[in-house]
């Protein structure tokens, strides 16, 4: 049997590390980092190597499959899509187009037609509820650009930057869009060797703190404050761009009114810091000749995630770190259109108060999308609108969304629950129909969504103006029944004789400089194939599709496009006093987050694991290990209570209680537990020593949520550790 080793993309997160696959017999034997493809230096991880496993391994569902009063059973998926759609139609019938609703997770990440075709189907039928794990993984990202206007150029090439500001981010591990994710331990590397200086806030020592030129270990929850007095430094003593600043933008004097309380000492107090560090981080920032700040889940999670997001643009602004008029653009696009960027920035923008709006906590929609933290709530919420039926394609809210015993009401109570996953996750536990989509490898791909997350946060994007196509390298498994997530919407449409129109914006409001992703598909017409969605997809590239093809392995393309000069008579501006975020600023300045409660003495901090995404990888073996997301603790504090490593303690919010297995991490600031998310089982079937636990039941939706995104508090959560075996004695 001859082996023969092609080229091909990993797409289980938005890295798109080009790897290559070793094929014997029409199965993937073997993945690994593809050595010949530029930008990665040949860079994999654990998760995409064991992409066989993921293919062939006993926990792939090769067969849709539905419930029934002994359990699940096979089923066809034409056979499946002819009773879901039966079922829609009465659901729509008797409740209207809006009791229909969709969750798309990261399980689509790999399949970017499914998610547009998905979200056009949807639109068909009426109905506007359409919700993604955008909205719980860093939404306030895109609001806070709605505030403070974007930088038509971006920011320079990264490779020039002499100084990073990281908050709440660990790129090592997480590969985060927020940080150029092409082997990112080669580009701290790399930055090292420039004698760049890297500057990172975060309550642990995480692998990429390790490499910080300064690391300030502060109190959880204070991200905003820092970022204040960081800004309050820089003016006071006169360090920001002030040609800049009067060329480009506007409420620099209200800005600087309202960080006036954030001093040193003050910032030092409230976070546990030293006040040298704080002074020394923002001259570095705004010394540097280009620097940029990357935002992670860290301070997402936690409250007054928006006012961080915000302030990190404001103090970019505020030291001119934006392209300038003659550099070279430092992303241009591949396969979306091209464009022209000037040195000039796009006005803020109204980006919240759409319709639909929400039943629940004033909620609407707004550039980041509807909040899947609300979608329980409009399935237990009785009367007109109530959700009754709901599709999940590649995602699982029951691991994902916050207070999971919410959840898991709500998914129970629905007519109609159908989920499209690879195999049988908590959510598909609750589902009446299971529909078994194929895999990557067995589908062909563009790097067309890695590029275009560039429009969905200053720091996202690939750093070159690189591209990438695959074609399917494999066939599903014999005997198998498979089908690409985007057919069982077709199918759908089929169906109910709905069309599906296919409508996705690259950018963030009005202001984006290429038009939406637009087409439209009649069902009643020839079906189309992948490779045909992808061309329309691609249509009007500045790079055409055919050229990519011609580099199996990827390829950097030529641009010798330069930033251009304001256009004239142009006077927009970049707002560095929006008065939602001052105001909010003003309400963190009034909080006290040193008063920690005595009955929940400990902040539970979220992390990420190298083996685990989210959820995926939990029942691949190689990945999994023995399954547990231990609770970091570190050792002064688990001395103190007198609690061992491996120890099982009960973890107890104002909200909810989980058990979790201890484990010791010097790295940790004392006072924190951490622990990932993704774990555990639906509630009924806990085992923390086998599958972990879920910190979702901590969280309470309505505690600490953003107005605008509806993100609940998810991390820097109040909580006591107690001993299971002397449950009278708490710490």
């Amino acid at each position: 049997m001859t082996a023969q080793v092609h080229p091909s993309i990993c797409r289980l997160c938005t890295a798109y590390c080009p790897v290559q696959v070793t094929v014997e017999g029409g199965r993937a034997t073997k993945v690994t980092g593809n050595p010949r493809a530029p930008l990665y230096g040949g860079y994999s991880c654990p998760k995409g190597r064991a992409l066989p496993e993921q293919h062939y391994g006993p926990q792939r569902l090769l067969h849709s499959l539905k419930r029934g009063a002994d359990g699940f059973a096979p089923i066809p998926s034409g056979q499946a899509m002819d009773e879901i759609t039966a079922k829609l139609e009465a659901i729509v019938a008797e409740h209207g187009p809006r009791s229909v609703a969709m969750y798309v997770g990261m399980g689509l990440v790999p399949f970017v037609a499914s998610t547009g075709v998905a979200a056009g189907w949807l639109n068909g039928i009426g109905s506007p509820m359409f919700f993604t794990a955008g909205s719980i993984d860093k939404p306030g990202i895109l609001i806070a650009l709605a505030h403070h206007g974007m930088w038509q150029a971006g920011q320079p090439h990264f490779d020039t930057a002499d100084a990073w500001l990281l908050v709440g981010i660990n790129p090592v591990i997480s590969k985060s869009p927020g940080f150029p994710g092409q082997n990112p331990g080669r580009v701290l590397k790399d930055m090292e060797k420039a004698q760049a200086r890297l500057i990172v806030i975060d309550p642990r020592v995480t692998e990429t703190a390790k490499r910080a030129h300064i690391h300030i270990q502060p109190r959880p929850g204070e991200d905003a404050a820092i970022l204040a007095g960081m800004i309050r430094i820089i003016l006071s003593e006169g360090l920001e761009d002030k040609d800049f600043v009067a060329a480009n933008t506007q409420g620099v004097a209200a800005l600087r009114a309202a960080v006036e309380p954030f001093t040193p000492d003050h910032v030092a107090a409230r976070a546990g810091m030293s006040a040298d560090h704080l002074v020394e981080a923002a001259r570095i920032f705004a010394a540097a000749r280009n620097a940029g700040v990357s935002c992670g889940t860290g301070p997402s999670f936690a409250t007054h995630s928006t006012l961080t997001e915000y302030l990190a643009l404001c103090l970019a602004s505020l030291c001119g770190h934006w392209a300038r008029a003659g550099d070279r653009l430092a992303k241009p696009n591949v396969l979306l259109p091209g464009y022209t960027a000037r040195a000039q920035p796009w006005p803020p923008f109204q980006g919240w108060g759409f319709e639909p709006r929400l039943r629940v906590r004033g909620l609407g929609g707004c550039v980041s999308g509807l909040s899947a933290a609300a979608l329980a709530d409009e399935i237990l919420l009785p009367g007109a609108g109530q959700v009754k039926a709901l599709i999940v394609a590649g995602g699982n809210p029951m691991m994902a969304w916050p207070d999971q015993n919410r959840a898991f009401a709500a998914l129970n109570a629905l007519d109609l629950l159908v989920t499209l996953d690879t195999e049988m996750t908590a959510t598909a536990d609750l589902s009446h129909y299971v529909i078994a989509p194929k895999l990557t490898l067995e589908t062909p791909m563009t790097t067309y969504m890695p590029e275009s997350v560039k429009y969905y946060g200053t720091t996202r994007g690939f750093p070159d103006p690189y591209a990438a196509y695959t074609p399917a390298l494999v066939e599903p498994p014999a005997g198998s029944d498979v089908i690409e997530d985007w057919e069982f919407f077709w199918g759908l449409a089929q169906r109910m004789g709905t069309e599906i129109d296919v409508s996705m914006r690259y950018g963030n409001g009005p202001q984006a400089e290429a038009p939406p992703m637009r087409f439209t598909l009649d069902p009643a017409g020839p079906k189309p194939t992948t490779d045909q969605l992808i061309e329309l997809s691609c249509r009007g590239s500045r790079i055409p599709l055919e050229r990519v093809k011609q580099y199996p392995d990827g390829h950097i393309f030529e641009s010798d496009q330069r930033v251009l000069p304001r256009a004239a008579g142009n006077d927009d501006r970049l707002e560095l006093a929006a008065p939602p975020m001052l105001a909010e600023l003003e309400q963190v300045l009034a909080e006290d987050n040193r008063a920690i409660e005595v009955d929940y003495p400990f902040r539970l901090l979220p992390r990420r694991t190298n083996n685990i995404l989210n959820s995926f990888g939990r029942r691949i073996d190689k990945l999994a290990g023995n399954g547990v997301n231990p609770a970091y603790m570190h050792p002064q504090d688990l001395a103190r209570l007198d609690i061992a490593e491996g120890d099982c303690v009960t973890i107890r919010s104002p909200h909810g209680e989980i058990q979790g297995i201890v484990a010791a991490e010097e790295a940790l600031r004392p006072g924190m537990v951490s622990m990932a998310h993704g774990f555990g089982a639906n509630p009924g079937s806990d085992d923390p020593r086998r599958t972990g636990s879920n910190t979702g039941r901590l969280i309470s939706v309505e505690d600490g949520y953003d107005p605008v995104t509806g993100l609940p508090r998810m991390g820097g959560i109040p909580v006591r550790i107690v001993r299971q075996e002397a449950a009278g004695q708490s710490a």
